[in-house]
């Protein structure tokens, strides 16, 4: 019985290993850029995970970009110093109390930690914020004219900086700051940061880890979507919230000559392997308007087909 059992499990790790073989084929030197944030940064197991994923992803020859985000102990720390937290518009306000405190934790605690994390399984990470050789240039940020500090949205990416480390077999690991017009800090949204560095990279893939597990249809998980099928679902209200501005991201970011934006549940683990390397996936992937997924990869015809997490 056992030996049964073992048996059974040998060839389902088989068929794993054979099904990932055309993926790992097709993403062999191209650029992923993955946004890392939510529970997937604040649960320590999945920290583990996360760093043996990135370090596999890149061993088997992609060239990995990460841009982290922070905002929880962001706002732990400013509560530690006395520094009230102030959200206008779905933006954190940042005055230059604010600014130091996400530049602590974003540039330094956390970005060192994952570097950290990285190196221990043989990853090549290297730490970077957006103020780095003027890594990010941004400018001030509004919100339906709403002050919102010390906020940037990217204006500028240095790619060939990124492309240096990416050439030299290192992994970027990004702290979401840019450098403003008159050489001021800004704090940038992660998601924005990670769209802007894929655009300019021309990265195959843009994959944001987040603590939903993709676009669901009431309770059914939307594998593919093309723009007009998101916009009916918007109009239909199928797709609503927080959602829309992420659906918006992503076909910018498509237009901008990215392959395929992913939105994958950081909470699953091995979410982002299980993602990239089997045929049913397990969050949602956008794609372009025209043509359909390559072969070997989540075909379009299960745009609606709800997928196992």
């Amino acid at each position: 019985m056992r030996r049964d059992t073992t048996l059974g499990s040998t060839l389902r790790k088989e068929e794993v290993l054979v099904e990932s073989l055309p993926y790992i084929q097709r993403y062999e030197g191209k650029v992923f850029v993955i946004k890392y944030g939510g529970a997937a940064m604040a649960d320590k197991e999945l920290n583990v995970t996360f760093a043996k994923d990135v370090t596999m992803l890149k061993k088997i020859g992609i060239r990995i970009v990460i841009v982290h985000g922070g905002g929880k102990d962001i706002t732990t720390l400013a509560e530690r110093l006395g520094i009230e937290t102030e959200f206008r518009g779905g933006q954190r306000y940042t005055d230059d109390r604010m600014l130091d405190v996400v530049l602590m934790v974003l540039a330094g605690k956390i970005n060192t930690d994952i570097v950290r994390r990285i190196n221990a399984n043989g990853g090549g990470a290297i730490g970077l914020s957006g103020a780095d050789n003027l890594l990010l240039r941004g400018c001030r940020l509004s919100t339906n004219g709403t002050d919102l500090g010390l906020v940037g949205t990217i204006t500028a990416v240095n790619a060939p900086m990124l492309e240096l480390f990416l050439n030299n077999d290192l992994m970027p690991v990004i702290a979401p700051v840019a450098v403003g017009p008159s050489h001021e800090l800004l704090n940038v949204n992660a998601d924005l940061a990670a769209a802007a560095i894929a655009q300019a990279l021309r990265a195959e893939k843009l994959v944001y880890l987040s603590d939903v597990q993709g676009v669901l249809a009431g309770e059914e998980l939307i594998s593919t979507l093309t723009r007009s099928q998101a916009e009916r679902m918007v109009a239909e209200g199928v797709i609503a919230g927080g959602m829309i501005p992420k659906m918006q991201s992503a076909f910018e970011t498509l237009e901008a000559g990215v392959r395929k934006v992913h939105i994958v549940d950081g909470r699953v683990k091995h979410s982002l392997l299980l993602e990239v390397f089997t045929d049913e996936g397990i969050g949602t992937q956008m794609i372009p308007e025209e043509g359909s997924p390559s072969v070997g990869e989540q075909p379009a015809a299960s745009t609606m087909t709800a997928q196992s997490a």
